[in-house]
C-alpha cells in the first residue's frame, strides 16, 4: 500500500537528521514506499471548500549533511492525499490553532495524525490536568496571592508560562529566592496567559523520563538528566540522553490515560515522569523516537506507522476514526 503522505513542519534546514522525530517518520514512511511532500504551516490555504498548500515532493536519506531533497512547489489538494502528519514545533500559539481549524475541514477522510480537534484541545500544560491524581501538586492562575499562598504551602517551587515550550521560561524558586516578586511582574506583563506553577521535584536530579504512546499503549522511554547547573532537562538545553526502563508506576499512569488518548486520535504521544509524577503530555510534535531507538534496537517510527496504516485503511473502509 503505497500512500501520499504531506509532513507540515518547519523549513527542512532545521532538521537534526540524527535526533528529529520527524526525520525518523519521514525516512520509515520512505522506506515503506510512501511518497512523501513537505509544506510550512503559512503554505496552508483554505480556498472555497477546498485546503491546499504550496507544497514540494520530498525525498530523506541518512546523511550529515545531504539528508533531504526537494522537489519544485506545487499546489497539493490535501484532500486528495491520503495522510497529513502535523509535525511543526511548538508554540502552541494562534498559528498552531488555526493550522487545526483548517485541518479539520479534511480529517479524517484525509488522516491527520495527530487528530487536530484533540491537539487543539489538548495544549501540553492543560490537557495533563484531566489527570490531575497523576501529578505533583499544581497551580494555574493569574493571580497573584495564589501564587504566593501556593510557594507559602509547598516552598520549592517551579513557575514557568502555560504555553511555553522547550523548557523556556522555566524558573526554579527556592524558599529563600527573592525574585518571585519580580518574576511575577515580568511575566505578568509579558504575557496575556496564566501562570503554571508546580511544586518542585527534586527527583528531577535523577531525570525527566519522556515515555512515548502509540494509539494509547507504552511503547519506550529515555530519561533525560540535566546539566549540574539546570533545573531543566531538555536536551537542547545540555540535558543528558541516557537509557531508561519502563518501572511500575510508569505503566500504571500509562493505563491511566492511554485510552483516553487512543478515544481522542493521538496516536504518537510523548508524557514526561519526574518522581512517578506525570507533569506533561505533549501531542503537538513529540520527539525522542532517535534516541530510544539507538539505546533499546527498537523502531518506534515502525509502530506508528503501523496504526497510522491501519487507521488510514479504516477510513477507506467507511469506519470510524
Amino acid at each position: 500500500m503505497s500512500l501520499a503522505v504531506a509532513i507540515q513542519m518547519d523549513p527542512v534546514s532545521t532538521i537534526d537528521p540524527d535526533a528529529d522525530s520527524s526525520f525518523a517518520l519521514a525516512l520509515e514512511a520512505q522506506r515503506r514506499g510512501h511518497a512523501l511532500y513537505h509544506y510550512l504551516p503559512t503554505a496552508l490555504t483554505y480556498r472555497h471548500g477546498r485546503v491546499v498548500a504550496q507544497a514540494r515532493p520530498f525525498s530523506v536519506q541518512r546523511s550529515k549533511t545531504d539528508f533531504a531533497a526537494l522537489g519544485d512547489p506545487e499546489t497539493l489538494d490535501l484532500q486528495g492525499v491520503d495522510v497529513v502528519l502535523m509535525r511543526q514545533d511548538p508554540p502552541f500559539d494562534l498559528q498552531y490553532i488555526g493550522c487545526t481549524h483548517l485541518l479539520d475541514r479534511i480529517h479524517p477522510e484525509t488522516l491527520v495524525v495527530n487528530d487536530p480537534v484533540a491537539v487543539r484541545n489538548a495544549p501540553e500544560k492543560l490537557f495533563v490536568t484531566h489527570f490531575h491524581e497523576l501529578m505533583p501538586p499544581t497551580l494555574i492562575t493569574y493571580d497573584r496571592a495564589e501564587i504566593m499562598a501556593f510557594r507559602k504551602q509547598h516552598g520549592d517551587i517551579i513557575l514557568k508560562p502555560l504555553y511555553g515550550n522547550g523548557g523556556a521560561g522555566v524558573f526554579h524558586l527556592r524558599p529563600d529566592d527573592q525574585n518571585l516578586n519580580s518574576l511575577l511582574e515580568m511575566l505578568l506583563t509579558a504575557t496575556r496567559e496564566p501562570l503554571m506553577v508546580q511544586q518542585y521535584l527534586p527527583a528531577i536530579r535523577e531525570g525527566d523520563k519522556r515515555i512515548i504512546l502509540v494509539d494509547g499503549k507504552a511503547r519506550g522511554a529515555l530519561n533525560r538528566v540535566p546539566a549540574a547547573e539546570e533545573t531543566r532537562a531538555n536536551l537542547h538545553v545540555g540535558g543528558r540522553a541516557e537509557k531508561a526502563k519502563l518501572t511500575k508506576r510508569d505503566h500504571e499512569i500509562c493505563e491511566a490515560i492511554g485510552e483516553s488518548l487512543r478515544r481522542q486520535g493521538l496516536i504518537f504521544v510523548g508524557i514526561d515522569v519526574i518522581g512517578g509524577y506525570l507533569t506533561e503530555i505533549n501531542v503537538t510534535s513529540p520527539t525522542g523516537l532517535q534516541e530510544i531507538g539507538r539505546f533499546d534496537g527498537v523502531s518506534l517510527e515502525s509502530d506508528i506507522w503501523d496504526v497510522i496504516e491501519e487507521r488510514h485503511g479504516e477510513t477507506r473502509r467507511g469506519l470510524p476514526v
